[in-house]
Order: structure tokens, then sequence, then C-alpha cells
């Protein structure tokens, strides 16, 4: 194993890092939050810029923290598939990785210092907590990521909380009916770490962790998320028809076919290398429906 990263491919070893397929995750619900506030007010990029830099910050920095604490207690390897790999195939360090983070967090809060400067000091409480819960999803005593609690973790604070913090940053104010459509939005995020847990099931069962796709089974797991994913689009439904939100937002169905292809990807399905495909799909499918719902709104605001 190399003791440093070569230099001509150093800076692609940073960005796998990142994991910057989960990035998505992030931008989507400042995109969202952001999107819902054009009908109350005007328009603030740079609160909105700040917003979405941070949360991506955030982001990176919590797959870092996975990486160094998942090597630390043995669940990588260099055949671990969905990790940057900066540790076991590229040679650094495991305090650089964890160090780097905290970098992220630290650059993440000097942002959040001119948010709350323009909005409200009360955003910095929730922040704090936000930059917590990344920590402790995979590091600490107890994981998150390790309990039946990360997809409803992952969901409230990557899909509800950024979805209210960016929309109040613009507006002031919290909307009932923002809450109810980030609903959705947060469903899927943690359909996300559902179909993560499924193609990890056979590792994480062997390293003692007790993930609600270990607690159903695979099969049942699989079932879960086709009901994760039916919940989220009857949602839109529910919301369309007691006339909440514009019919403009089914257009989030066209995202469907992503949906069917990450729960049947699954299926028949043992090694964690044969489930990545499912695994993409299902990300894809949150990114895609996140977009198409704000597409709607913005349809909507504009017609």
């Amino acid at each position: 194993m190399n003791t440093r990263p070569d230099s001509d491919k150093g800076w692609r070893i940073w960005w796998n890092l990142t994991r910057p397929h989960t990035l998505t995750a992030a931008f989507v619900p400042v995109l969202l939050g952001t999107v819902l506030a054009l009908e109350y007010t005007q328009f603030h990029w740079l609160l909105f810029l700040a917003m979405l830099l941070a949360s991506m910050l955030i982001q990176a920095a919590t797959n870092m923290i996975n990486e160094y604490y998942d090597f630390t207690r043995g669940l990588d390897n260099e055949q671990s598939v969905g990790i940057g790999g900066a540790i076991v195939r590229n040679g650094v360090k495991p305090k650089t990785v964890l160090s780097l983070a905290f970098i992220l967090f630290g650059i993440a809060l000097l942002l959040g210092i001119y948010i709350c400067a323009n909005s409200s000091w009360w955003i910095a409480v929730i922040g704090l907590v936000c930059m917590a819960a990344a920590y402790f999803y995979t590091g600490g005593p107890f994981p998150i990521a390790y309990s039946p609690f990360g997809e409803i973790t992952a969901g409230f604070f990557m899909g509800f909380v950024i979805i209210l913090i960016s929309f109040y940053i613009q507006t002031g104010t919290i909307d009932t009916t923002v809450m109810l459509v980030s609903i959705p939005v947060s469903i899927l995020v943690g359909a996300i770490l559902l179909a993560n847990n499924i193609r990890d099931l056979d590792g994480d069962k062997e390293n003692g962790r007790k993930t609600i796709a270990i607690l159903l089974g695979r099969k049942n797991a699989i079932y879960f998320l086709a009901a994760m994913f039916i919940v989220a689009y009857g949602i839109v439904v529910a919301l369309v028809i007691a006339g909440l939100v514009s019919p403009w937002l089914l257009i989030t169905f066209l995202s469907i076919p992503k949906a069917v292809k990450a729960t049947t990807g699954f299926i028949g399905k043992t090694m964690p290398i044969q489930m990545m495909p499912a695994m993409k799909a299902t990300a894809q499918t949150n990114t895609i429906f996140g977009f198409l719902l704000s597409i709607g709104f913005l349809i909507d605001y504009f017609y």
C-alpha cells in the first residue's frame, strides 16, 4: 500500500473521498426550500449559495467521518464497494481524513455565521445539531448508522430540516405546506440509506450492526424500500387532491421508472457489487424527484 497519494491523481483521491454521487442529497433540499420561498419573498442569492455550500460541505464531511470510523472499526477493506477508498486503497492516513472532515465542518460553520447574521441566530443552534448528528452518524460509542434509526435520522436532517432552513432564511417564517412537501423528499433520502444497508447487509450483520435491513431481512427490506417509494409519490398525489399544491407537481411521476429500477435491481442479488446499479438508481430517484418537484413549483410560480 502507498504511504501517500500519487501526485498525478491526488486530486481525484480527495474528490472521491467526498463521495460526490451523494452530494445531490444536500443540493436538492436546498434548491427545493429556496424555490418554495419565491412565492413569499425576493430571492436572496447569496444566502442560497451560502446554504448550498454549507450543506454540501457537511455532507462531504459526514462521508469522510464515515470512511474514518468504518476503517478503524474494520468494516472497510480494499474490496469494499461504495466507499471513497482513500484510506484502504490509496494510503491516506486515517487521521488526515478525520482532520479534513473537521476542516470542512469549520468552513460550514463560517458560512453559518453569515447565514445567521442575515436571518436568525437560532439557525446556529440547529446547524450545530445537524453537525453533531453528522458526526455521531458513524462516530462515537453508539453510531446511529449501526442502529435501526439511520434512515430516519438521515431523512429528517438531510430532507426536512434542510428544506425548512433554506425556506426560513429566505422568508423569515415557516409554512405548513412547506413542511408537508418536505416529507416525500425526506422519505427518499432515507431510501438512499436503506438501499445502502440492503447492499451491505451481510457485512454489516457480521460486524454487529442492527440496521432496518438486517432486522427485516433482505426480502422484506426490498419490500420496505418499494413501500417508501409508493408513500413518497402518494403524498404528492394527496397534496394535489387536497388543493395544497399545484397539479404541476405530478411531474415528479417522470422519476417513477428510476424507482422501479431501484427496487427490482435488488431482487435476486446477493453480492454488493451486483447491487450497485440499484443503489445508484435509488440515489438518482431522489435527485430527479427533487429536481422535478422544484420545476413543478417554478412552473406554477411563473405561470
